[in-house]
């Protein structure tokens, strides 16, 4: 185990060193600057002075050079169009806002998708398992955005139930929970559906029931322990799915995340700060896919992660 990790974890430093090198060379490449906005002209001793205080005024080759020596010692440099706040406290001051949005999406797309995933794999009314069977298709081709602005029409413009700016109250959760949650929701009803109708089919659930084993204690012990092992090696990439996901929902609804900082970074040529929060992004997606490997191994004696 200890073994597997080091790997996966040396592993995912590389990745993110490929992925820091495409994404820094890709914004020196895309024209403009991030001191010259909404076509405002700025003067040739003003550019020179910015570019010279942020280092612009290096090669790339340079930039990147020293950038990544400070990002190794922690030090992610200063935002630019946020006057100079360190990228680190940009980060440490949004995060919790989105983190707390995906895990209240997370713990909800779980809970509502093992659910149907149950019923419909269970059930022995053909309508109910097609109903569901309809509702995943149609959550896994929908797009979360869309719904977010068809439920702000709805719910906000129209009817005036809930509120459509940020996230001060727990009516302002439900619309961007459940923008994030509708697909995952439709993944995770599939997945279980899928795994644990070949579960119950298998020799050793025939021979608990024949040892009069009850059936509810059938599905909860034998069943839903073997068939919820994808779902649990899907939750990590899930997870950060979120988070990341969580770029245009925030930004529709005015969530002062890291989701929105990243839009917005992009949008102002943030160079350091677009930087730091991709560096985020594929660290949360590295690291809880390990977990979620693990924790699949720990449920499952049976899978071998140690080769």
């Amino acid at each position: 185990m200890f073994k597997y990790i080091c790997k996966r974890l040396l592993l995912g430093a590389m990745t993110l060193f490929i992925l820091a090198t495409v994404v820094f060379f890709g914004m020196k490449a895309m024209p403009g600057s991030p001191f010259s906005k909404d076509n405002k002209a700025v003067s040739a001793a003003t550019m020179e002075a910015l570019n010279k205080k942020y280092g612009l005024d290096k090669p790339v080759g340079e930039q990147y050079v020293i950038y990544m020596s400070n990002a190794l010692h922690g030090d992610f440099g200063d935002s630019i169009s946020k006057k100079g706040q360190p990228v680190a406290e940009i980060i440490a001051q949004r995060l919790p806002t989105t983190a707390k949005l995906g895990a209240i999406a997370f713990v909800f797309s779980m809970t509502v998708g093992i659910t149907l995933g149950i019923i419909s794999a269970l059930t022995k009314h053909r309508w109910v398992n097609s109903l569901i069977t309809i509702l995943a298709t149609f959550g896994v081709s929908f797009p979360g955005f869309l719904l977010a602005m068809l439920m702000m029409v709805l719910f906000s413009v129209k009817l005036g139930w809930l509120p459509v700016v940020g996230l001060e109250t727990p009516q302002s959760y439900i619309m961007p929970v459940l923008a994030l949650s509708f697909s995952p929701i439709s993944s995770v009803t599939r997945l279980t559906r899928s795994s644990l109708r070949d579960v119950m089919g298998s020799d050793f659930i025939t021979l608990a029931r024949s040892k009069g084993t009850k059936e509810i204690w059938v599905v909860i012990k034998h069943g839903l322990r073997n068939a919820l092992l994808p779902v649990i090696t899907y939750a990590g990439p899930m997870f950060a799915g979120m988070i990341t996901g969580s770029l245009v929902i925030e930004t529709l609804f005015s969530i002062p995340g890291i989701g929105k900082e990243f839009t917005n970074s992009i949008n102002n040529r943030d160079y350091t700060l677009t930087m730091g929060l991709t560096l985020l992004f594929g660290s949360l997606v590295i690291l809880l896919t390990l977990v979620s490997d693990v924790v699949a191994a720990i449920a499952d004696p049976r899978i071998k992660i140690d080769k």
